[in-house]
């Protein structure tokens, strides 16, 4: 095998690989002498088919196989023997592979750059810590009073407004004629709710038991149902009886009703709940320090194939978000007044800057030898699964049957587990703070720098909650 470089750019690396004719006809031989052993043909015993005439009959085939091989085979070892790593897939390209001749073939290659890890004892990082506020957990608790809320008739002839609950029989009309899902008995609305298409509960604020109402709406163009999506309604509707809400009392009581010992129980775990999201975000928030001061500290090449693709998928997500914004004429401008070009250059830094870290956490995971184990997948996996109710077994099936969505579930784990290695060596300081502190943007935050990982693709695609009808 003769290997000849003809480019060496940066990363870029191209070379003109040349095997013998010899070489490939040693291959052939054994190949065909492999299929002697067991070929059957028309005439002839098993085993003792003439390999002239296995040739002849799978010669095609055969030097397909060996060709595949044969490339395989030899563009490693040239890799292998100038110890380049290369960070994507070899481009090959056959220039000549004719029976009797030589091969030759060229391989282009770009390569993982040298990347030589700061000393992480040097960077400096503050924990944001948040205590969980009481104000917080009494307005959870008043969530679940008011989800537990109980209703009393309301005597008198008082009007209803808004909390109050409406016991109605309804009948729906398109057109003047009824429509599947527009009707119903002694059914409880709560007025002010919005459980309703928008404009129904309005019209009934004000009525009285007895009242009749024709409720005239206009069904959302994006309704659930394509048949009633846009479309004017009438409603005819009988008020048969008003009562008035009132949450649930805050006791013992209404915790064990939503599965807790008793109230103090209840409040502890609000609290620990807020607290569990408060480490989450502040988290967020160290380790985008920790990746800026990564970025500032480690200035390498990075490989152009691995930038141009990082940029066009920014790109195409940026036209679609563009192109949303347009057909729904909400006002959002994606562009925040900028021209293509600007927001051009802000995509290719965002590029650049994910590429790098991505690079560069990958290289720390190798030479300190983290990885993922299996325990780490199916966590990941699972929870994926049940952001999908009712479809988790086709979400688990979709990851163990397509490697690529099952790499996109482990890059994140992997990212994940090198930052917690470089924090555990950083100088790590804990600095309490109140909730808008953390929640605040930090003022010195370079737009370009407020992303760094891609976002995962869905392994499904989750069915919107159909709106209740009215």
């Amino acid at each position: 095998m003769q290997v000849t470089e003809t480019k060496n750019e940066g990363l870029l690396h191209e070379f003109t690989i040349t095997v013998p004719a010899a070489e490939i006809d040693a291959v052939v031989e054994n190949r065909l002498n492999e299929m002697k052993k067991t070929a059957k043909l028309p005439g002839f015993r098993p085993g003792k088919v003439p390999v002239s005439l296995l040739r002849k009959q799978y010669g095609p085939s055969i030097m397909g196989e060996v060709l595949e091989r044969t490339v395989g085979e030899t563009s490693q070892k040239a890799l292998q023997e100038r110890e380049l790593r290369p960070i994507v897939q070899p481009k090959i390209e056959v220039v000549k592979f004719e029976d009797g001749s030589d091969l030759e073939y060229t391989m282009s290659i770009e390569v993982m750059p040298d990347v030589k890890p700061m000393d992480f004892s040097k960077i400096v990082l503050e924990r944001m810590v948040v205590e969980a506020n009481e104000e917080e957990i009494d307005k959870a608790l008043e969530r679940v009073a008011d989800a537990h809320k109980t209703s009393e008739p309301i005597s008198g002839s008082r009007k209803s407004k808004d909390g109050d609950i409406v016991i109605i029989d309804f009948v729906g009309k398109v057109n003047d004629v009824e429509f599947d899902g527009g009707k119903a008995e002694d059914y409880s609305l709560e007025l002010g709710s919005g459980s309703f298409i928008p404009g129904f509960e309005e019209q009934l604020t004000g009525a009285k038991a007895g009242d009749h109402v024709d409720v005239k709406v206009k069904f959302p163009d994006e309704y659930a149902s394509d048949e009633l999506a846009g479309k004017d309604a009438v409603f005819a509707v009988d008020v048969k009886e008003l009562r008035e809400a009132s949450p649930a009392v805050i006791d013992d009581e209404l915790a064990k009703k939503v599965g807790a010992e008793d109230l103090e129980a209840l409040k502890a775990s609000f609290r620990e709940e807020h607290e569990r999201e408060f480490k989450k975000m502040a988290r967020m928030r160290m380790k985008r320090s920790l990746l800026d001061q990564l970025e500032k500290n480690h200035d390498f090449e990075i490989p152009q194939t691995m930038a141009d693709n990082e940029f066009d998928g920014i790109w195409e997500q940026f036209k679609q978000h563009r192109k949303e914004a347009e057909e729904q004429g909400n006002g959002e401008d994606p562009s925040e007044g900028k021209s293509d070009d600007e927001l051009n250059e802000d995509f290719r830094n965002i590029a650049e800057r994910r590429v790098r870290l991505g690079l560069l956490l990958a290289e720390i995971g190798r030479l300190n030898n983290i990885d993922t184990n299996q325990e780490d997948i199916n966590r990941a996996m699972m929870a994926e699964a049940q952001r999908y109710p009712g479809q988790e077994q086709m979400v688990m099936d979709y990851f163990q049957k397509n490697p690529e969505a099952m790499q996109q579930l482990k890059e994140p784990l992997m990212e994940e587990k090198v930052v917690d290695f470089i924090i555990e060596l950083a100088k790590v300081t804990d600095k309490k703070v109140s909730l808008e502190e953390l929640m605040a943007e930090p003022e010195d935050e370079a737009p370009a720098k407020k992303k760094t990982a891609k976002k995962k693709k869905a392994p499904a695609k989750k069915k919107a909650p159909a709106k209740k009808k009215a």
